[in-house]
């Protein structure tokens, strides 16, 4: 019989429960923290691709939704990290009701007529922001198409970002396949990998990814109605990753 104990015994001691203000009715998230040499990196699972994360006194928003969240009740940010410029992972209303004067803004190529005052990165770049190194990842398909022809999400595109948390790089995907340069990324303790058809991956990519590049941490995220029992019953005996299954649907 299938053991899922290398992913239940410790997430169920770190899932908390975090309130985050009365909007879509008193809604609460799921938060896990994670150690790393300067403190607690908190993370907060929003919903679908949205993400949050407190480090070092600072607030990071990951593609704020208003669909997600009400964003006139949540913290402040002083990172915002768009990924591409689809309506669920880029929302101006979202933004501009956690954005300061302080705020740092980053998205892709994609973002770059659609948000005010923010910085571009292309695939590949690298600079600190808010006191944190980002690197900007390429996210695309490979294999799943519109009708048209055209991939779901062009290379060149759309980011991935690997932010570094003192010694902890945590990779948010965005919405891509398991392209070469994602299962060639290094060090990558955390995770967080989109899996839901046909915008993204099949369990099978996520596993084939997780595989190359074994992150300590391992979240599908952006899974909608995908099966994860699918995907640990793929990563069965693969030692050094952690799968948690948070409510990112």
């Amino acid at each position: 019989m299938r053991t899922r104990a290398f992913y239940l015994s410790l997430t169920s001691m770190l899932a908390l429960v975090l309130a985050v203000g009365e909007g879509r009715g008193q809604a609460s998230y799921e938060e896990d923290i994670i150690q790393t040499a300067a403190g607690d990196l908190t993370i907060t699972f929003i919903g679908h691709g949205t993400l949050m994360f407190g480090f070092d006194g600072k607030v990071i928003h990951v593609d704020p939704v208003g669909r997600e969240a009400d964003y006139s009740a949540m913290p402040k940010a002083d990172l915002i990290l768009v990924t591409h410029e689809h309506g669920d992972h880029l929302d101006n209303e979202a933004i501009e009701a956690i954005r300061q004067s302080s705020t740092v803004v980053i998205c892709s190529r994609s973002c770059e007529d659609r948000l005010d005052g923010a910085i571009v990165m292309e695939n590949g770049d690298t600079r600190e922001a808010a006191g944190m190194l980002v690197e900007a990842v390429p996210a695309y398909n490979l294999v799943h198409m519109r009708d048209s022809g055209q991939p779901y999400h062009p290379k060149g595109n759309g980011n991935g970002y690997v932010v570094t948390f003192a010694d902890t790089r945590v990779y948010i995907a965005g919405d891509t396949e398991n392209h070469p340069e994602m299962k060639a990324l290094r060090d990558i303790d955390v995770a967080f990998l989109p899996m839901n058809l046909p915008y993204t991956m099949t369990p099978e990519m996520v596993a084939d990814a997780a595989k190359a590049f074994r992150p300590k941490v391992l979240y599908p995220y952006h899974f909608g109605s995908t099966n994860t029992e699918e995907l640990l019953a793929l990563m069965e005996g693969v030692d050094g990753v952690e799968i948690r299954i948070r409510d990112m649907r």
